[in-house]
């Protein structure tokens, strides 16, 4: 690299963002202006001097990635796209935090061009950013480096150094030698509360040593040269990812505001920008002015990387000629198609009805689409064993392996947050798995894979009372029912062998958003398919499993995965014993079945039969809506115990009889079955 004098010119160019940054802030009437100020220096040197982007293509796959983890800071980035010539312009920065603008409070995928993933709970971006470069070298060991050969860059500030999902991404990083990764840190040393010494006394340079990072730190953000020298330094490092701590002065140049927690989250204030432009030598009654010739400085390599693109695509034909089929393969993944037969090998995989735990059915389902889906990649946090999820001979990822197989560790947030980044950068097709009741764990990351639309799927086993002898701490209660609040969430709770396989079926076969299969520990008897109604009726969310003796329903019985065996046991004693005639539903997905148009609705649960009675091992709070008034819920609305399992679903109610008393009472009518009162009283 050769040293640059730095020239007015760049200067202006620096300054010019910050007083974007600032009467940006201004004119929203609140925001984030200081942290856009401080790092203004450092985003102009990698934008114009290292970065790898094109403003006319910003999807250009073999691209960088930047992530802008301290999302609060947006307007940085919004006005550094605008120099950089993306598509948002001066009226985009005027309209920043209001209704249908390019320029929201915090970045969002798939919303501004430019923007790599959505940003703004802190420490996620630092997870993301781990996601993408382990994407990056996944891809790189399959295609090759003519391909695949870029890096990932973020930044940074003390929140997200605060959060624990920063911390577990970057352990899981350093411990994997992602090279291609650089983090920044603005280390301003304020937040919201006011300075970070009241919380925060830390060495995270030290930290991030520790972690097996190249570590490097710059005393002086407005020090371009030195910030480059450190850039280079991390391109050039050949092991281990780069963590750059930038010394930084929050709001740097405003005479009052400089270094102090009013600059982190609010507008200056209109004699505060005026001093501050005068300090910078601007003109203190000019707003959103860009001088002459700073757009061009801040695209000093657009021109160089517009021709790296054209020669990226020449590559790519060439390879296409070459490599017929991998070519394809990317191809089809970059669109996010899946290859032709993907799901041949779940055929005929559940034929013979067997008694077994939806995890290890998730298993078989699994491994029989691994093979011919080799973009399917994931793990679990230090619970494979447990979860089901290794892909036989896919391999591990390692610091000097690219297998299929990821080790995330006991960081299930960090997982989330990663599986997130993996999703977002294209080509890959990831799962991450845990137990059912250590999703609040990566909640947060669960909430940004739905509101960023992300393909990401969760395989969370354990899903009851069920799983037994460890008690309440590890047997989910509230999760299903609080999952399912998650706009964009399908949640998928499947009953045996076939529903699982479609499961993962409909879980692969979605791009708009994540997809959590939700599977037993303990075994479930068999459904028999050949007497009962086929499983592709998951696609649809709901559908009748069993029909009532005549084909009109006196009661329907709704249940969910390991109970929609216990439902159609109850249904044999209704309808022989009872003479009730009696439906049962299998309802594996509310989502999929509130997609369904209301003539489908109405057929599978008529509104005419007002008598429904609802079967989960999970919370009731939120099953009248499908049962209605006069129905009633089979569930469990406190924490469980340590016992056995068996033991645990009998004493909670989860039982034949119970069902048949429940489902009576919902009738209101009496029981009159005197073999089973003789049964009871001789047990």
């Amino acid at each position: 690299m050769q040293t640059v004098e730095q020239t007015d010119l760049d200067r202006l160019a620096v300054d010019t963002v910050r007083v974007l940054a600032m009467d940006t802030i201004q004119k929203a009437g609140s925001g984030h202006p200081g942290t856009a100020m401080a790092l203004a220096p450092a985003a102009f040197v990698l934008w114009s001097r290292f970065l790898k982007f094109d403003p006319e293509d910003p999807g250009w796959f073999d691209r960088d990635r930047f992530v802008l983890s301290n999302g609060h800071a947006s307007v940085l980035q919004y006005g550094v796209l605008h120099l950089c010539g993306y598509r948002l312009g001066i009226g985009d920065l005027k309209q920043q935090r209001q209704w249908g603008s390019l320029t929201p409070g915090h970045p969002e995928y798939g919303h501004t061009p430019g923007v790599e993933v959505t940003t703004g709970p802190l420490g996620q971006g630092v997870g993301n950013g781990v996601g993408l470069a382990i994407a990056e070298r996944l891809l790189a060991a399959r295609y090759g480096r003519e391909l695949v050969d870029h890096r990932t860059w973020v930044f940074c500030g003390d929140g997200d150094m605060m959060e624990g999902v920063a911390a577990e991404a970057s352990s899981l990083a350093g411990h994997l030698g992602l090279d291609k990764l650089t983090v920044v840190y603005d280390d301003n040393r304020i937040t919201i509360d006011g300075p970070t010494e009241i919380t925060f006394t830390e060495d995270v340079a030290g930290r991030y040593a520790a972690y097996g990072w190249h570590v490097q730190q710059v005393e002086d953000a407005n020090d371009t040269e030195a910030i480059a020298a450190a850039y280079q330094a991390a391109v050039e490092e050949p092991e281990r990812p780069s963590f750059i701590r930038l010394r930084t002065h929050i709001a740097w140049g405003a005479p009052n505001a400089q270094d102090t927690a009013k600059a982190h989250g609010a507008a200056l204030g209109e004699d505060e920008v005026r001093a501050t432009k005068q300090v910078y030598g601007w003109d203190p009654d000019k707003h959103f002015k860009v001088p002459e010739g700073v757009p061009e400085r801040w695209q000093a390599r657009v021109g160089g990387n517009q021709a790296a693109r054209a020669d990226w695509q020449d590559r790519m034909r060439a390879y296409a000629g070459a490599e017929p089929g991998l070519a394809g393969e990317l191809g089809a993944a970059l669109a996010g198609r899946l290859p032709a037969g993907w799901d041949a090998g779940l055929e005929g995989l559940f034929a013979e009805p067997t008694k077994q735990a939806t995890r290890k059915a998730s298993q078989q389902a699994l491994n029989a689409i691994g093979p011919r889906l080799p973009l399917l990649v994931g793990g679990s946090a230090d619970l494979a064993e447990s979860n089901l999820t290794d892909l036989a001979a896919g391999g591990e990822l390692t610091a000097t392996e690219a297998g299929r197989n990821l080790r995330f560790g006991v960081r299930e947030h960090g997982m989330g947050a990663i599986s997130n980044g993996l999703a977002a950068h294209g080509g890959l097709r990831p799962f991450c798995a845990t137990f059912l009741v250590f999703s609040d764990y990566l909640r947060p990351s669960v909430r940004l894979a739905a509101l960023m639309g992300l393909p990401v799927i969760y395989v969370w086993t354990h899903d009851s009372i069920g799983l037994g002898g460890d008690g309440p701490t590890h047997q989910p209660v509230e999760q299903l029912g609080s999952l399912r609040l998650l706009p964009n969430l399908w949640v998928i709770r499947p009953a045996d062998g076939p529903e699982t396989a479609q499961g993962w079926r409909a879980a692969l076969g979605r791009t708009d958003g994540p997809t959590a299969l939700v599977l037993s520990r303990q075994e479930l008897p068999a459904i028999d398919r050949r007497r009962y109604a086929s499983a592709q009726g998951l696609h649809r969310g709901a559908y009748v499993l069993a029909e009532a003796s005549g084909g009109e329903p006196e009661l329907i019985v709704v249940a969910t995965g390991s109970e929609v065996w216990l439902a159609l046991a109850a249904r044999e004693e209704l309808e022989q014993r009872q003479e009730v005639p009696t439906r049962v539903v299998s309802m594996p997905c509310w989502e999929l079945f509130e997609a369904q148009p209301p003539d489908y609705q109405d057929q599978v649960l008529p509104p005419g039969v007002s008598a429904r009675l609802a079967v989960e091992a999970g919370s009731t709070a939120l099953w009248h809506r499908w049962v209605g008034t006069r129905g009633g819920v089979v569930g469990i609305d406190r924490y469980g115990a340590s016992a056995p399992g068996g033991t645990l679903l009998a004493k909670f109610g989860f039982t034949q009889d119970n069902l048949v008393d429940q489902a009576l009472a919902v009738l209101g009518r009496e029981h009159i079955d005197k073999a089973r009162m003789l049964r009871n009283l001789s047990a």
